[in-house]
């Protein structure tokens, strides 16, 4: 008879197995060196594997939006780095450059074994779960480095999302104000809080200033681009909500969530199957997402990061939807007053009820004529996004500094 264990039992045994064999390799390691030293007479060996001076770890393609400027400031500066990816497919792996070594070194779990038994100065990602999960701190790896990859409450992320982490790169006062709380709350030594502003951002901004002309439509376009999870619209509202859009004179596109690809897929297959052939709602998977948010003419989301991208970069309306968001799973469960996204929301966006679907052609024409939504967004916008258009700069040059002030 087979002994079954279940998926969640799986992986903390992997992460019990992964956390033995790197502290076994580091002592068998420490026990090398201490042997050389004594059988060469006491003097100092010098060791055969080098440290990095910088690692920058990304756990999806989807990341290279954030990282790619990184990775030219490092080439522009002649400053070697190693760029570690968790995808076999990642356009960093395509790039030629000759200062950044790009290096798939596996998926999932594959890819964490790696990194527990890094050597390196600095290892800059924008991963959460630092030593909670399967990833953990290398006992070689001096500084870790968190940069976020949205304009966001960093209370968003799962519990214990960024607690391990020597150094955060922030966009805001907001960031800035969430950290220190959490600090508080969980009696955690002060990180260290830079603020760089937002490579990615920097990067859509630049795209968008670059642009010959701008997207006209014969009809408004409705981006649907929501969040994952129970609290997630197409959870939530789907077919509902994409019917109420498609008996209006729109045209509509659903952008999931990468994650809702993997951890919802039925729902993803039963909506695709329910609208099939219906010639005015479409679907987007697009890795990169910044052609569909300049087409589109509004954004329907939730709590979602590309709220801030829509509204901030392409300056167009945004409709939250009315999701009971559960807080539970999110470091924002330790607080009693809403995450900045939450606060934000009703001042740059229409909050859309469900007893609201059968209007719901009225909400739209009302927020893309709404000139009260366009200078909130600049109001937003000033208080969330600092350092605007120096991102790459300051965070290379944070690492820089970090790296040779502290190595002296």
């Amino acid at each position: 008879m087979f002994l079954y264990i279940d998926p969640g039992t799986g992986s903390m045994l992997f992460s019990l197995f992964i956390g033995i064999a790197a502290s076994a390799v580091f002592l068998f390691r420490s026990l090398i060196i201490k042997l050389k030293f004594v059988f060469s007479g006491g003097k100092a060996v010098a060791r055969g594997d080098k440290v990095a001076p910088y690692v920058i770890f990304s756990d999806s393609k989807r990341y290279w939006n954030v990282f790619e400027p990184i990775c030219d400031e490092f080439e522009r500066r002649q400053i070697p780095v190693l760029f570690f990816t968790a995808s076999p497919d990642d356009p960093a792996l395509s790039r030629e450059y000759k200062f950044v070594t790009a290096e798939f070194i596996g998926e999932g779990n594959a890819a964490f074994a790696r990194l527990n038994m890094l050597r390196a100065d600095i290892c800059l990602s924008t991963t959460p779960g630092l030593d909670v999960f399967q990833w953990k701190r290398s006992k070689e790896c001096r500084c870790y480095v968190h940069i976020p990859h949205s304009l966001d409450d960093l209370s968003v992320y799962r519990m214990f999302g960024i607690d391990f982490y020597d150094s955060i790169l922030i966009s805001g006062s907001c960031q800035e104000k969430r950290v220190r709380e959490m600090e508080k709350l969980r009696n955690l030594p002060s990180k260290e809080l830079i603020y760089a502003g937002s490579t990615y951002m920097d990067s859509l901004k630049s795209r968008f200033e670059k642009l010959e002309t701008k997207t006209k439509n014969s009809r408004p376009v409705v981006l649907v681009a929501p969040s994952w999870g129970p609290s997630g619209i197409l959870t939530r509202f789907g077919e509902k909500l994409i019917s109420a859009l498609a008996a209006n004179n729109f045209d509509v596109v659903v952008r999931p969530h990468p994650q809702t690809v993997v951890s919802e897929k039925e729902i993803l297959e039963s909506l695709q199957t329910t609208f099939k052939g219906n010639e005015k709602v479409a679907w987007n998977f697009d890795n990169d997402n910044f052609e569909i948010l300049n087409r589109a003419d509004i954004l329907i989301s939730d709590f979602s990061g590309v709220i801030f991208d829509f509204a901030f970069i392409f300056n167009k309306p945004v409709i939250y939807a009315d999701v009971a968001f559960d807080a539970g799973p999110y470091d924002a469960d330790w607080f009693d007053e809403p995450m900045w996204t939450l606060r934000v929301l009703p001042e740059i966006g229409v909050q859309l009820k469900e007893e609201d679907f059968p209007r719901i052609g009225e909400i739209v024409n009302e927020a893309l004529e709404s000139q009260k939504l366009s200078e909130n967004r600049d109001k937003a916008r000033n208080e969330v996004w600092t350092c605007i258009g120096e991102g790459a700069k300051n965070t290379v040059d944070y690492l820089v500094k970090k790296h040779t002030s502290d190595a002296q």
